[in-house]
């Protein structure tokens, strides 16, 4: 055995048996929390800051429902194109996946939904939404703009990245499960773990909220058309009246959770829709009925989508009418709950306290709200946290889904930070070590 050959020998032991860890190797402890720090200053330059803003009002003026999203993505693409960022397209109709690193794993991804709400805005501002009954009333206009800031971020620090990021720009996040056709269409392949956020206008500038495990509830949708025979409404008894069985529904439905559901298991059955009739006096021949049902455990989930189902019917054949009930399987899935994952979580944490400091990091309870980022968490681990956007210059603020909603545009620089530091620490974190004189090196001792 020659000198060089036994030196390298015992470098090679040394590195099988001690293990020496990648991250460390790469950076120290200090270096590692500086690293959102940077993020954040360089996504706080007015020249990003001022790009972000351009990004999020473009989209605002341009709002288009799940599945319509053809120019937004076009966007999408055009700003990947100018930053040098591979991706695919089309992913589940209008979807985006972009590519940055080394193309090898670990995987790991972000992701932000692109599609609006069929609202009208009534907000007056130079960038009003100009697609009539459509607008950006939830934020994802904001979200596709941080998620693009987070993509310039990790291009321009991509010595930083030990695996690859997924920029996963996804459609139809509002009821049409844009995420599972995402999973279906491949977008997930070999991904690791996935992290989302959402802006939260009631949660002051620069806070983060979310937690371990449970996070947002499981919800459907339902709709029923209650059928009776139409009359005058002076003469009641020549009628069979779909109204009173509707209104009979609506009340039953409510004893699914008052006095069918644990108490201690949180539930909601929501009638948001009444449609029929059109006169005083005109008993109609049918109404439609509509909401949504919610639960934290997918079994009281299904246990509610039944029970709705047998309330609707039955109540209905009591006043002598008959219904129909959809669920919309296929273009409104059952969302399952969001959990987040707790070894996600305990990463979370550190780099958001880098970014924010720990007074701005919040642990916060339940919501009964739903994500379809759920469908992620069903395949893979993932975690979703709600980014801080209050503006304190308005005295009342619009909730999300209103025609008055509207953001801090402030917050953009904290959310691109919050996406690059995430999957820069996790990849950093994850990597396993492969020791020396594996692959494709042979020796010959």
């Amino acid at each position: 055995m020659g000198f060089s050959k036994g030196v390298f020998l015992i470098v090679y032991l040394l590195l099988v048996f001690f293990k020496p860890s990648l991250s460390n190797f790469s950076l120290s402890s200090k270096e590692l929390s500086e690293v959102p720090i940077n993020f954040l200053k360089s996504a706080k330059k007015s020249e990003v800051f001022d790009w972000m803003v351009g990004i999020r009002r473009k989209l605002h003026e341009n709002p288009e429902l799940g599945y319509e999203e053809f120019e937004t993505s076009k966007l999408i693409r055009e700003e990947l194109d100018k930053m040098g960022i591979s991706y695919k397209y089309p992913v589940a109709v209008t979807g985006v996946v972009g590519s940055i690193g080394s193309g090898k794993p670990p995987f790991v991804a972000i992701r932000a939904d692109m599609d609006a709400l069929p609202l009208q805005e009534k907000v007056e501002w130079a960038h009003k939404s100009k697609n009539p009954g459509k607008m950006h009333a939830c934020g994802h206009d904001a979200h596709v703009a941080m998620l693009l800031g987070a993509a310039r971020i990790l291009q321009e620090n991509r010595e930083l990245l030990k695996g690859t990021v997924l920029l996963v720009f996804q459609p139809a996040e509002e009821g049409g499960g844009g995420a599972k056709k995402m999973i279906d269409a491949g977008a997930l392949e070999n991904v690791e773990a996935i992290f989302g956020l959402h802006a939260a206008s009631h949660l002051p500038l620069a806070e983060v909220a979310s937690r371990s495990g449970p996070l947002l509830a499981g919800s459907g949708f339902f709709e029923a058309v209650i059928s009776g025979k139409g009359g005058h409404a002076a003469i009641p008894q020549h009628s069979i009246d779909p109204i009173l069985a509707a209104s009979n529904v609506i009340v039953s439905l409510q004893h699914l959770v008052s006095r069918e559901a644990d108490p201690l298991d949180s539930q909601v059955v929501t009638v948001a829709k009444f449609q029929g009739g059109g006169a005083f006096n005109v008993i109609p021949d049918s109404v439609t009925i509509g909401g949504t049902f919610r639960a934290f455990l997918k079994e009281s989930l299904i246990q509610l989508k039944q029970r709705i189902e047998e309330v609707i019917m039955g109540q209905a054949a009591v006043q002598r009418c008959n219904a129909t009930v959809n669920f919309f399987s296929k273009e409104k899935p059952l969302f399952p709950p969001t959990v987040n994952d707790k070894d996600l979580h305990k990463l979370f944490q550190k780099v958001a306290g880098d970014v924010f400091g720990t007074d701005g990091v919040k642990d916060m309870q339940p919501v009964m709200g739903s994500e379809d980022f759920a469908f992620f968490q069903e395949v893979i681990p993932g975690y979703f946290f709600f980014l801080g956007m209050k503006d304190d210059t308005m005295k009342q603020i619009p909730s999300p889904h209103s025609p008055y909603f509207r953001i801090n545009e402030d917050a953009l620089p904290y959310g691109a930070a919050m996406h690059a530091s995430l999957v820069v620490r996790y990849l950093l974190e994850s990597q396993t070590e492969t020791p020396m004189g594996t692959g494709d090196f042979h020796d010959e001792l």
